[in-house]
Protein backbone atom coordinates (compact mmCIF):
# COMPACT_ATOMS: atom_id res chain seq x y z
CA UNK A 1 0.00 0.00 0.00
CA UNK A 2 2.87 2.35 1.00
CA UNK A 3 4.22 1.81 -2.68
CA UNK A 4 1.04 2.31 -4.53
CA UNK A 5 0.55 5.63 -2.38
CA UNK A 6 4.12 6.59 -3.48
CA UNK A 7 3.10 5.82 -6.72
CA UNK A 8 0.18 7.83 -6.69
CA UNK A 9 2.05 11.05 -5.53
CA UNK A 10 4.85 10.71 -8.42
CA UNK A 11 2.15 10.53 -11.07
CA UNK A 12 0.23 13.77 -9.32
CA UNK A 13 3.36 15.99 -9.09
CA UNK A 14 3.94 14.65 -12.99
CA UNK A 15 0.75 16.11 -13.70
CA UNK A 16 1.00 19.35 -11.62
CA UNK A 17 -1.59 18.24 -9.57
CA UNK A 18 -0.02 18.06 -6.21
CA UNK A 19 1.75 21.40 -6.09
CA UNK A 20 0.36 24.74 -5.79
CA UNK A 21 1.57 27.37 -8.55
CA UNK A 22 2.24 30.54 -8.67
CA UNK A 23 -0.24 33.21 -9.76
CA UNK A 24 0.95 36.20 -10.40
CA UNK A 25 0.03 39.18 -12.86
CA UNK A 26 2.56 41.46 -14.79
CA UNK A 27 5.72 39.62 -13.57
CA UNK A 28 9.43 40.63 -13.78
CA UNK A 29 12.22 38.68 -12.91
CA UNK A 30 15.46 39.86 -12.10
CA UNK A 31 18.94 37.65 -10.87
CA UNK A 32 21.02 38.64 -7.53
CA UNK A 33 23.84 35.84 -7.16
CA UNK A 34 22.33 32.48 -8.24
CA UNK A 35 18.81 33.56 -6.63
CA UNK A 36 15.89 34.45 -9.03
CA UNK A 37 13.20 36.98 -8.16
CA UNK A 38 9.76 37.81 -9.46
CA UNK A 39 7.82 40.62 -8.94
CA UNK A 40 4.24 41.31 -9.49
CA UNK A 41 1.09 43.22 -9.13
CA UNK A 42 0.01 43.25 -5.37
CA UNK A 43 -0.67 44.24 -2.37
CA UNK A 44 2.41 46.10 -1.92
CA UNK A 45 4.49 44.54 -4.82
CA UNK A 46 4.41 40.77 -4.00
CA UNK A 47 7.43 38.90 -4.83
CA UNK A 48 9.14 35.20 -4.79
CA UNK A 49 12.55 33.79 -5.16
CA UNK A 50 14.02 30.73 -6.47
CA UNK A 51 17.11 29.16 -7.36
CA UNK A 52 15.52 27.17 -10.42
CA UNK A 53 13.31 29.51 -11.75
CA UNK A 54 10.69 26.64 -11.15
CA UNK A 55 10.49 26.01 -7.53
CA UNK A 56 9.47 29.24 -5.49
CA UNK A 57 9.04 30.84 -2.36
CA UNK A 58 7.28 33.46 -1.22
CA UNK A 59 8.63 36.64 -0.07
CA UNK A 60 5.71 38.93 1.16
CA UNK A 61 5.82 42.33 -0.15
CA UNK A 62 8.01 45.07 -0.75
CA UNK A 63 5.64 47.97 0.67
CA UNK A 64 4.93 47.25 4.35
CA UNK A 65 2.74 49.97 4.38
CA UNK A 66 1.58 52.22 1.30
CA UNK A 67 3.77 54.54 -0.90
CA UNK A 68 3.05 58.32 0.75
CA UNK A 69 2.55 59.88 -2.41
CA UNK A 70 -0.13 57.25 -3.53
CA UNK A 71 -3.91 58.46 -2.31
CA UNK A 72 -2.75 62.05 -4.34
CA UNK A 73 -1.95 60.53 -7.46
CA UNK A 74 -5.04 58.53 -7.68
CA UNK A 75 -7.41 58.69 -4.54
CA UNK A 76 -9.01 55.33 -5.37
CA UNK A 77 -5.54 53.65 -4.54
CA UNK A 78 -6.58 50.44 -2.90
CA UNK A 79 -3.12 49.16 -1.97
CA UNK A 80 -2.88 46.84 -4.98
CA UNK A 81 0.34 48.20 -7.02
CA UNK A 82 0.06 47.42 -10.70
CA UNK A 83 3.07 46.33 -13.03
CA UNK A 84 6.47 46.27 -11.25
CA UNK A 85 9.98 46.97 -13.04
CA UNK A 86 13.23 45.53 -11.56
CA UNK A 87 16.64 46.93 -13.25
CA UNK A 88 20.22 46.85 -11.60
CA UNK A 89 22.04 50.16 -11.81
CA UNK A 90 24.81 51.87 -10.28
CA UNK A 91 25.43 49.10 -7.60
CA UNK A 92 21.56 48.97 -7.17
CA UNK A 93 18.06 47.75 -7.70
CA UNK A 94 15.62 50.03 -9.02
CA UNK A 95 12.08 48.70 -8.22
CA UNK A 96 9.51 50.84 -10.88
CA UNK A 97 5.57 50.82 -10.10
CA UNK A 98 2.35 52.25 -11.07
CA UNK A 99 -0.60 53.17 -8.77
CA UNK A 100 -3.67 54.04 -10.48
CA UNK A 101 -7.28 54.01 -10.42
CA UNK A 102 -8.77 51.27 -12.36
CA UNK A 103 -9.86 52.62 -16.09
CA UNK A 104 -8.86 55.88 -15.46
CA UNK A 105 -5.46 58.07 -16.08
CA UNK A 106 -5.66 59.39 -12.68
CA UNK A 107 -2.65 57.04 -12.23
CA UNK A 108 1.41 57.70 -11.31
CA UNK A 109 4.81 56.03 -11.37
CA UNK A 110 7.27 55.77 -8.47
CA UNK A 111 10.75 53.68 -8.08
CA UNK A 112 11.99 52.52 -4.91
CA UNK A 113 15.78 51.24 -4.47
CA UNK A 114 17.51 48.57 -2.46
CA UNK A 115 20.65 47.47 -2.44
CA UNK A 116 19.80 43.83 -2.49
CA UNK A 117 16.86 41.76 -3.42
CA UNK A 118 18.03 39.39 -0.79
CA UNK A 119 14.92 40.43 2.02
CA UNK A 120 17.59 37.92 4.78
CA UNK A 121 20.49 40.24 3.94
CA UNK A 122 21.88 43.03 6.13
CA UNK A 123 21.94 45.51 3.49
CA UNK A 124 18.10 44.54 2.49
CA UNK A 125 15.97 48.17 3.00
CA UNK A 126 13.62 49.51 0.47
CA UNK A 127 13.63 53.39 -0.01
CA UNK A 128 11.48 55.16 -1.43
CA UNK A 129 12.11 57.96 -4.22
CA UNK A 130 8.61 59.35 -5.02
CA UNK A 131 7.00 59.57 -7.86
CA UNK A 132 8.82 59.83 -11.43
CA UNK A 133 5.86 61.18 -13.54
CA UNK A 134 1.94 61.36 -13.13
CA UNK A 135 -0.97 61.49 -15.41
CA UNK A 136 -4.01 63.43 -15.14
CA UNK A 137 -7.42 63.31 -16.52
CA UNK A 138 -7.99 66.20 -19.24
CA UNK A 139 -4.55 67.18 -19.07
CA UNK A 140 -2.92 64.20 -20.62
CA UNK A 141 -3.96 61.72 -23.39
CA UNK A 142 -1.68 58.69 -22.11
CA UNK A 143 -1.96 57.05 -19.02
CA UNK A 144 1.14 56.82 -16.58
CA UNK A 145 1.07 52.89 -15.63
CA UNK A 146 3.05 50.04 -16.62
CA UNK A 147 7.11 51.31 -16.69
CA UNK A 148 10.32 49.83 -18.20
CA UNK A 149 13.28 51.02 -18.37
CA UNK A 150 16.07 50.24 -21.23
CA UNK A 151 19.68 51.57 -21.07
CA UNK A 152 20.50 52.83 -24.22
CA UNK A 153 24.18 52.10 -25.86
CA UNK A 154 25.40 55.70 -24.55
CA UNK A 155 24.54 55.52 -20.86
CA UNK A 156 21.07 57.14 -20.86
CA UNK A 157 18.16 55.70 -19.28
CA UNK A 158 14.75 55.64 -20.60
CA UNK A 159 11.06 54.58 -19.53
CA UNK A 160 8.28 53.40 -21.73
CA UNK A 161 5.33 53.33 -20.31
CA UNK A 162 1.24 54.31 -21.45
CA UNK A 163 -2.22 52.15 -21.35
CA UNK A 164 -4.78 52.90 -23.85
CA UNK A 165 -5.77 56.24 -24.81
CA UNK A 166 -3.12 57.66 -27.19
CA UNK A 167 -0.80 54.76 -26.60
CA UNK A 168 2.70 53.54 -25.27
CA UNK A 169 5.44 56.69 -24.73
CA UNK A 170 8.99 56.66 -24.05
CA UNK A 171 10.76 58.90 -21.73
CA UNK A 172 14.20 59.81 -20.86
CA UNK A 173 14.83 59.66 -17.00
CA UNK A 174 17.78 62.23 -15.42
CA UNK A 175 21.25 60.61 -14.31
CA UNK A 176 19.87 58.99 -10.85
CA UNK A 177 17.01 57.01 -12.52
CA UNK A 178 14.50 58.72 -10.04
CA UNK A 179 12.31 61.54 -12.26
CA UNK A 180 12.55 63.20 -16.18
CA UNK A 181 15.60 64.72 -17.61
CA UNK A 182 15.60 68.19 -18.32
CA UNK A 183 15.28 69.42 -20.65
CA UNK A 184 12.55 66.99 -21.53
CA UNK A 185 12.84 64.74 -24.07
CA UNK A 186 9.57 62.59 -25.30
CA UNK A 187 8.57 60.38 -28.05
CA UNK A 188 5.14 58.07 -28.81
CA UNK A 189 6.10 54.96 -30.00
CA UNK A 190 3.17 52.28 -30.27
CA UNK A 191 -0.69 53.23 -31.05
CA UNK A 192 -3.86 51.73 -31.88
CA UNK A 193 -5.98 54.85 -32.21
CA UNK A 194 -6.67 56.23 -35.20
CA UNK A 195 -5.52 60.30 -34.88
CA UNK A 196 -5.24 61.73 -31.13
CA UNK A 197 -6.78 60.76 -28.22
CA UNK A 198 -9.02 62.76 -26.00
CA UNK A 199 -7.27 63.75 -23.02
CA UNK A 200 -10.34 62.46 -21.06
CA UNK A 201 -10.75 59.68 -18.14
CA UNK A 202 -12.41 57.43 -20.62
CA UNK A 203 -10.07 55.00 -21.93
CA UNK A 204 -11.06 54.30 -25.44
CA UNK A 205 -10.75 51.55 -28.10
CA UNK A 206 -7.19 51.58 -28.44
CA UNK A 207 -5.89 47.98 -26.60
CA UNK A 208 -2.63 48.58 -25.95
CA UNK A 209 -0.43 48.53 -22.82
CA UNK A 210 2.82 47.19 -20.93
CA UNK A 211 5.63 48.36 -23.43
CA UNK A 212 8.44 46.25 -22.38
CA UNK A 213 11.87 46.97 -24.27
CA UNK A 214 14.33 44.26 -25.10
CA UNK A 215 18.11 44.81 -26.88
CA UNK A 216 19.25 41.84 -28.70
CA UNK A 217 22.06 42.36 -31.65
CA UNK A 218 21.68 45.66 -33.40
CA UNK A 219 17.75 45.81 -32.54
CA UNK A 220 15.43 47.25 -29.90
CA UNK A 221 12.73 44.80 -29.59
CA UNK A 222 9.33 46.40 -28.31
CA UNK A 223 6.99 44.20 -26.70
CA UNK A 224 3.36 44.63 -25.87
CA UNK A 225 0.27 43.66 -25.11
CA UNK A 226 -2.52 43.98 -27.56
CA UNK A 227 -6.05 43.02 -26.10
CA UNK A 228 -8.44 43.82 -22.99
CA UNK A 229 -6.77 41.57 -19.66
CA UNK A 230 -8.80 40.43 -16.33
CA UNK A 231 -12.02 38.86 -17.55
CA UNK A 232 -11.31 35.21 -17.62
CA UNK A 233 -12.99 33.54 -20.24
CA UNK A 234 -13.31 36.99 -22.07
CA UNK A 235 -9.68 37.54 -22.14
CA UNK A 236 -8.23 38.75 -25.31
CA UNK A 237 -4.82 39.93 -24.27
CA UNK A 238 -2.03 38.54 -26.55
CA UNK A 239 2.02 39.51 -26.96
CA UNK A 240 2.97 41.41 -29.82
CA UNK A 241 6.68 43.02 -30.72
CA UNK A 242 7.86 45.38 -33.17
CA UNK A 243 11.79 46.34 -33.41
CA UNK A 244 13.88 49.21 -33.99
CA UNK A 245 17.45 50.05 -34.49
CA UNK A 246 17.10 53.19 -32.17
CA UNK A 247 15.54 53.38 -28.61
CA UNK A 248 13.30 55.87 -29.97
CA UNK A 249 11.79 54.28 -33.08
CA UNK A 250 10.21 54.13 -34.95
CA UNK A 251 9.33 50.42 -34.51
CA UNK A 252 8.32 48.07 -37.49
CA UNK A 253 6.66 45.00 -37.26
CA UNK A 254 7.70 42.11 -39.46
CA UNK A 255 5.34 43.71 -42.41
CA UNK A 256 7.11 46.96 -42.02
CA UNK A 257 4.11 48.58 -40.67
CA UNK A 258 5.21 51.61 -37.96
CA UNK A 259 3.82 50.22 -34.36
CA UNK A 260 2.50 54.19 -34.31
CA UNK A 261 0.05 53.40 -36.94
CA UNK A 262 -1.50 49.99 -35.42
CA UNK A 263 1.30 47.74 -36.45
CA UNK A 264 2.85 44.53 -34.10
CA UNK A 265 4.05 41.18 -35.13
CA UNK A 266 2.59 38.08 -33.21
CA UNK A 267 4.28 36.57 -30.49
CA UNK A 268 2.27 34.54 -28.90
CA UNK A 269 -1.89 34.22 -27.96
CA UNK A 270 -3.96 32.51 -26.26
CA UNK A 271 -5.43 28.99 -26.99
CA UNK A 272 -8.09 26.12 -25.42
CA UNK A 273 -6.13 26.16 -22.05
CA UNK A 274 -4.83 29.38 -21.47
CA UNK A 275 -6.32 32.51 -21.99
CA UNK A 276 -5.57 36.28 -21.51
CA UNK A 277 -1.77 36.41 -22.48
CA UNK A 278 0.23 38.84 -21.84
CA UNK A 279 2.14 42.25 -19.67
CA UNK A 280 5.57 40.44 -20.10
CA UNK A 281 8.91 41.07 -19.63
CA UNK A 282 12.24 39.66 -21.41
CA UNK A 283 15.37 38.42 -20.43
CA UNK A 284 18.85 36.99 -21.11
CA UNK A 285 19.78 34.88 -18.12
CA UNK A 286 22.73 32.46 -17.99
CA UNK A 287 22.66 32.17 -21.64
CA UNK A 288 19.62 32.04 -22.49
CA UNK A 289 16.56 34.09 -23.88
CA UNK A 290 13.65 34.46 -21.54
CA UNK A 291 9.89 35.56 -21.88
CA UNK A 292 8.19 35.73 -18.73
CA UNK A 293 4.14 36.88 -18.77
CA UNK A 294 0.81 35.43 -16.93
CA UNK A 295 -1.57 33.60 -18.71
CA UNK A 296 -5.48 32.53 -17.03
CA UNK A 297 -5.49 29.10 -16.76
CA UNK A 298 -8.71 27.45 -18.55
CA UNK A 299 -9.16 24.33 -16.35
CA UNK A 300 -8.18 25.99 -13.00
CA UNK A 301 -11.88 28.81 -13.39
CA UNK A 302 -8.87 31.08 -15.07
CA UNK A 303 -6.56 31.89 -12.47
CA UNK A 304 -3.49 33.98 -13.15
CA UNK A 305 0.16 31.46 -13.54
CA UNK A 306 3.42 32.64 -13.79
CA UNK A 307 4.62 31.11 -16.89
CA UNK A 308 8.68 31.93 -17.71
CA UNK A 309 9.43 30.54 -21.56
CA UNK A 310 12.78 30.25 -23.47
CA UNK A 311 12.52 32.79 -26.03
CA UNK A 312 14.68 32.11 -29.99
CA UNK A 313 14.93 34.00 -32.89
CA UNK A 314 14.08 33.59 -36.87
CA UNK A 315 17.10 33.65 -39.37
CA UNK A 316 15.44 37.44 -39.65
CA UNK A 317 15.77 37.97 -36.01
CA UNK A 318 12.21 38.04 -34.80
CA UNK A 319 11.81 36.45 -31.20
CA UNK A 320 9.83 33.29 -31.69
CA UNK A 321 8.60 30.92 -28.18
CA UNK A 322 7.18 27.65 -28.44
CA UNK A 323 3.06 27.50 -27.39
CA UNK A 324 3.30 23.69 -26.17
CA UNK A 325 5.70 25.48 -23.14
CA UNK A 326 2.38 26.81 -21.34
CA UNK A 327 1.81 23.51 -20.55
CA UNK A 328 5.15 22.33 -20.03
CA UNK A 329 6.24 24.77 -17.75
CA UNK A 330 4.49 24.42 -14.28
CA UNK A 331 5.90 26.98 -11.75
CA UNK A 332 5.70 25.34 -7.90
CA UNK A 333 5.22 27.73 -4.72
CA UNK A 334 7.10 26.09 -1.67
CA UNK A 335 5.86 27.18 1.82
CA UNK A 336 6.94 30.61 2.95
CA UNK A 337 10.24 30.91 4.95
Amino acid sequence: MKYVLSTVAMALAVMGCSAKEVSVHDPVMAKEGDTYYVFSTGPGITFYSSKDMKNWTPEGRVFKGQPVWAKKAAPTFDDHIWAPDIQFHDGQYYLYYSVSGFGKNTSGIGVTVNKTLNPRSPDYKWVDKGMVLQSVPVRDDWNAIDPNVIEDGKGNAWMSFGSFWSGLKLVKLNKEWTGIAEPQEWHAIASRTSGEAAATEKAGPGEIEAPFIFKKGDYYYLFVSFGLCCKKADSTYHVMVGRSKEVAGPYLDKNGVDMMKGGGTLVIAGDKNWKGLGHNSAYTMDGKDYLVLHAYETADNYLQKLKIMEMKFDAAGWPMVDQADLNKYRSNQLPAK
